[in-house]
């Protein structure tokens, strides 16, 4: 395997910053601003630090799960013992491409769950929280009380739930039935 080639880094020293280090990518370099009052050892040792910060949010994000659907149902299964007492049980768990303004769907009738492929480059709590949310579905098909009862059997939810609101708002998407954010932690429709 041949060795990785070290990417073009421009340093941008300020007399305005203070305390903060960061980095981004602009093309085919990355750009690391420091303060100016670092010492060349202490310019080297963030500059090394922060350039590997970049790459692995890259390589994060170019690389999507590779979860196939066979991964998905053993999960999707693992998830309802784990929260649900093993009472949700899907036909099938699939990743889609068509869905544009939801994360997951279930469809109760045919127990079967769609997850967007969107989530493919999230962080597995994420999913798993999507996940639970459809299994809850087939316990109670409404967002009512008790539904969100099942899902919050899930330690994370309330967590998931935020960062999906977030990537929706950044992403200037609606957010999706039952996604909704409410005051003091009420999450009914």
């Amino acid at each position: 395997m041949g060795a990785r080639s070290r990417p073009r880094v421009e340093v941008r020293r300020s007399g305005k910053r203070r305390r903060t280090v960061s980095a981004y990518r602009d093309g085919a370099k990355i750009v690391v601003l420091v303060p100016d009052n670092l010492s060349g050892e202490e310019e080297r040792a963030w500059v090394t630090k922060m350039v590997a910060r970049v790459e692995r949010k890259e390589l994060r994000a170019a690389a999507p799960r590779k979860w196939d659907d066979e991964d998905l149902m053993a999960r999707a299964q693992r998830l309802s013992d784990a929260y649900l007492g093993g009472l949700a049980v899907p036909e099938s768990v699939r990743w889609v491409g068509n869905q544009r303004s939801r994360w997951g769907s279930c469809t109760p009738r045919d127990r079967t769950i769609r997850l967007s492929e969107r989530l493919q480059r999230m962080p597995e709590w994420v999913v798993d929280y999507v996940i639970v949310h459809e299994l809850a579905h087939l316990i109670e098909p409404q967002h009512d009380e008790k539904f969100w009862g099942w899902v919050a059997h899930y330690p994370l939810w309330e967590k998931a739930k935020g960062y999906l609101a977030g990537w929706s708002d950044a992403a200037r998407m609606p957010r999706p039935p039952g996604h909704e954010v409410y005051p003091a932690g009420d999450a009914v429709d």
